[in-house]
């Protein structure tokens, strides 16, 4: 592909070099992956910038180079493009080395805290079962109709991103859900995509590890309104307080949806078991095999999505009601004595309050209610001691381990984990440091009808310790310690 072509779009400062007579064999960013021909874009990431690496690429023969900063040893055989912002530039290049996929397929981007994994996973299982050819891209897994492809990030790169999107439009996808990261945003990745439509699930505060404050998180998930085209359809959480301001500049078609106010999309939880809820959307009675008002509110998301994207209300409704929740997300199994053991992905304050409230308003008191948890390393630390009252206060037995500790040490972070207990919590406390042996002191402890709470995880198949992941799987290990015949978890 000639260099002038994928450059179509780009905002360009300078330019060092032919642009009409070179030809791309294929982009990339990492300097590593470079072979003759190819170009390469120098981005500053992080904790790496590609400006480091651009005559290594050269030497490995890149033939053009997307640059901020024109370095002062010039290649006459190379072109250099100077740019503003490479991460801009490449989601610009990346659509059109792939030929703008996101403008022939119908492209659906959810953002927010909590609930985007289930939504966009939800979303393809209903668009699915409706007999629609449908991608995902998303935390768990990406999917290009029934094909399954590992996901690394819960966004990934644009030209990653582009191409999944290419192999859709050719495998005749018509729609494609996908979630949408702050990181994502604000690193670009998604700068260039054509969306059909978005949708805002919620916000709280996380990863302010990464962005500098919560005023600067939400602008962050902002941003990704603010470009949505006017024939677009922006769907927001009404009962966020942040609902609103998400969208206020937003030039897309604005709905909302609600459990507690008037809204665009209605929903009331009229019963709720461990085996499922009676739901009302929009007057039309449900019964669902999902649990808890925060799902309540996924799935109504997933309802406005669909009746925007002009689906029939009834066919939406009665495929609803056996969809079925995303790997990790409230994974429940039960053993021969009724002890019921529910895995889920949670890991903000928020969250723990959603499942921990939606359980607790399902059992008596006769059950013991047993969390056993851990917090990641190398992550926000201010979440840690509130996380553990949390627990503390809406559980009977609370069990501390180890989640993901990454380079950090693991004794730190439940010190940071159990810093903050009054006398009475710390009496609800254990600490087992290994997570197996957590999970199985937990499971010894149970007795018949008591409920155990396996947070943090989900569908995370493995600990990271020290740069290294190590094979370890929630739902497995919980089955194996309830004594659990494969056949027989629900």
């Amino acid at each position: 592909m000639k260099l002038s072509e994928l450059l179509y779009g780009v905002s360009i400062k300078n330019v060092i070099g032919d642009i009409q007579s070179i030809e791309v064999n294929k982009v990339e960013f990492d300097s590593r992956k470079i072979q003759e021909s190819d170009m390469f874009i120098a981005i500053k990431g992080v904790t790496v910038d590609g400006h480091n690496f651009v005559l290594k690429s050269i030497d490995l023969g890149a033939r053009s180079v997307i640059i901020e900063e024109i370095p002062e040893d010039l290649n006459q055989d190379v072109c250099y493009v100077q740019v503003e912002n490479s991460s801009i530039a490449m989601s610009v290049i990346a659509s059109n080395y792939y030929d703008n996929p996101s403008e022939k397929i119908k492209l659906i981007g959810v953002t927010g805290t909590n609930g985007k994994t289930t939504i966009v996973t939800l979303l393809h299982q209903l668009f699915s079962k409706l007999g629609y050819a449908t991608g995902m891209l998303s935390t768990i897994e990406n999917k290009i109709g029934a094909l399954s492809l590992k996901s690394t990030h819960t966004t990934a790169d644009s030209l990653q991103i582009n191409k999944m999107l290419s192999k859709m439009v050719d495998d005749g996808c018509e729609f494609c859900f996908m979630e949408v990261s702050s990181h994502a945003i604000h690193q670009n990745r998604i700068s260039n995509l054509s969306f059909e439509g978005g949708v805002f699930t919620n916000i709280t505060h996380e990863h302010l590890d990464y962005h500098k404050d919560f005023k600067e998180y939400i602008s962050v998930k902002k941003k990704f309104f603010d470009g949505l085209d006017k024939s677009a359809f922006a769907i927001t959480n009404k009962d966020d307080k942040n609902g609103r301001i998400i969208l206020s500049n937003s030039k897309a078609r604005q709905l909302t949806y609600s459990l507690k106010t008037m809204s665009d999309y209605k929903c009331r939880v009229l019963e709720s078991r461990l085996d499922g809820m009676l739901l009302n959307i929009q007057n039309v009675e449900v019964w669902v095999n999902i649990i808890g008002e925060f799902n309540a509110y996924n799935l109504l998301a997933i309802f406005s999505t669909a009746i925007e994207l002009g689906l029939d209300q009834s066919e939406v409704l009665e495929k609803i009601s056996v969809l079925s929740p995303a790997e990790g997300r409230f994974h429940t199994v039960r053993n021969s004595e009724n002890i019921t053991g529910i895995v889920d992905y949670m890991h903000t304050s928020d969250a723990y309050e959603n499942v921990l409230s939606t359980i607790n308003n399902i059992r008596n008191n006769n059950e013991k209610l047993i969390m056993v948890f851990g917090c990641g390393g190398d992550r926000d630390a201010g979440k840690r001691p509130q996380m553990t009252s949390i627990a503390c206060n809406m559980s009977d037995l609370v069990i501390i381990t180890a989640d993901n500790p990454r380079t950090e040490n693991l004794d730190s972070i439940i010190k940071d984990m159990t810093s903050k207990l009054d006398p009475v919590q710390k009496k609800k406390v254990l600490v087992i440091a290994d997570r197996s042996q957590a999970i199985k002191t937990a499971c010894n402890l149970a007795n018949e009808g008591d409920i155990i709470l396996l947070a943090g995880k989900g569908h995370e198949k493995y600990q990271d310790i020290n740069g290294t992941k190590h094979p370890f799987d929630d739902v497995k290990e919980l089955i194996e310690s309830l004594n659990i015949k494969t056949e027989n978890a629900i």
